[in-house]
């Protein structure tokens, strides 16, 4: 059986310190993880040698340096947790990282994509943030926001709803 391949494309936000989560639970249905980093997630929350422990395989964090081995073909990708920023600029056609530009290439692929946000009320309140979701929507990337997936939490209280972050939405929306 050939073994699936899951990148785990994770941006700086609070579940980002729990992304072991999804990675068991990935593993646990046969995917090899490979994680891709934005810089803020690195910056703030990711033990990158822990990442690599539990998947085996190294964080990628910046676009391939010659001798470096490529990353295998994706089978499926999840974003976990989106910010509003990385959202916005994937939504907007911006690749300033290398997360961003692996979207882009990814979307263009038709590669099956699903986005777990987490972002509060506010920044989900704004109309930038809801005509993002819909054109990624309509580029065929599975956006769990609001009746489907993430609900937005209070502004200041993202620390008391990591515990109901639904991982294993992302997962089931891409299998």
């Amino acid at each position: 059986m050939t073994t699936r391949v899951l990148y785990l494309m994770i941006c700086g936000a609070g579940p980002a310190d729990h992304v072991d989560v999804v990675i068991d639970l990935a593993q646990d249905r046969g995917w090899s993880v490979h994680c891709v980093a934005t810089p803020a997630a690195v910056d703030h929350f990711l033990d990158l040698d822990k990442l690599e422990h539990l998947t085996g395989h190294p964080v990628r964090t910046d676009y391939q340096r010659q001798g470096q081995p490529a990353l295998p073909k994706a089978d499926a990708v999840i974003v976990a947790p989106a910010t509003y920023n990385t959202i916005n600029k994937w939504a907007a056609g911006i690749a300033d990282t290398y997360v961003l530009t692996q979207l882009a290439e990814l979307t263009g692929l038709g590669v099956p994509i699903a986005v777990l946000p987490f972002v509060n009320t506010a920044l989900a309140a704004n109309k930038v943030l809801r005509r993002s979701i819909d054109a990624l929507r309509a580029a065929g990337v599975r956006v769990l926001f609001g009746e489907d997936g993430f609900q937005p939490h209070p502004p200041r209280h993202g620390d008391r709803v990591m515990a109901e972050y639904p991982w294993q939405l992302a997962l089931d929306a891409v299998e």
